[in-house]
Formats: C-alpha cells, structure tokens, sequence
C-alpha cells in the first residue's frame, strides 16, 4: 500500500482528548481538499471509534490511544484507532446497533454503526485482554463532485 502521507497521534485515554483527536484529523486532512460534509463525516467517525476506546476499552485504567491518519493514492483516507485495553469478546455482537456494555451510562450502543455509516469500510478486530484496533477508509469525492 503506498502512502502519500502519514501522521501519527498517541494520547491519554482521557475523554478531553476526543476533541483532539478531531482536531488533528481535520488539520491533517485539510490538504486532501475534502468536502465540508466528507471532513464532518470523518470526524464523527473518529470522535465515535476515539470515544469507544475511552469508555470501553479503558473502563476501569488509564492507558494510551494510537491514532493513524493516513493518504492514500486515488483520495482514500485510511484511520486506525487503536488501544491496549480490555478488548472485545463477540465483535459480531458489539458491532449490532443498540449493543452497549454501559447501559448505566445511558450510551446508546450506536458507535459502530455511527462509523460504517459516515465511512466506506469499518474492520474491528480485538481480542480479550489486548485491546482494540478500529480501521476505517474512505474515498474522498474528485474536486467538483
């Protein structure tokens, strides 16, 4: 896979920092030229897959969250999100619309769904007790569509 260009964003698992890593990702993605709605899809995307490792995957510890932006040939954006923390045991059913492990916490159960949504693939692997990755792609539109 050839990369045009890359950056890289490691951060506490501290909720503030979804803002962050929105904010990164914009900046990052402002030289792609994407639309106004294909950048807000990607944000959402990335605040949903950032939030899911604060809550989820560091419930109960403190550990960091990697962030891979990525440019790819032809206007595909590829983003990794990824932490080392409890991980997932059935992705299938943590995939399903309405699931959710916090249910207390009022959450809605939507992240996944909110991410395959906004972006053109969504691959989750996980694994008890090593943690999540999250990877999304999307093609950006060609100037003037």
């Amino acid at each position: 896979m050839e990369i045009l260009n890359e950056i890289k964003f490691i951060m506490p698992s501290l909720s503030v920092n979804e803002g962050a890593a929105r904010a990164v990702v914009s900046s990052f993605l402002i030289q792609a030229d994407p639309t106004v709605e294909e950048l807000s899809d990607i944000r959402t995307a990335v605040s949903e897959a950032v939030t899911n490792a604060v809550v989820h995957g560091y419930r109960h510890q403190k550990g960091n969250i990697e962030l891979t932006v990525r440019l790819l040939p032809d206007r595909v954006i590829y983003i990794k999100v990824r932490d080392k923390g409890c991980g997932i045991a059935d992705v299938e059913q943590a995939m399903e619309p309405l699931f959710t492990t916090a249910p207390e916490e009022e959450r809605s159960g939507l992240g996944f769904s909110v991410m395959q949504s906004f972006m053109d693939r969504l691959t989750v692997r996980s694994a008890p007790g090593k943690g999540t990755t999250v990877t999304m792609r999307k093609r950006l539109s060609a100037h003037g569509d």
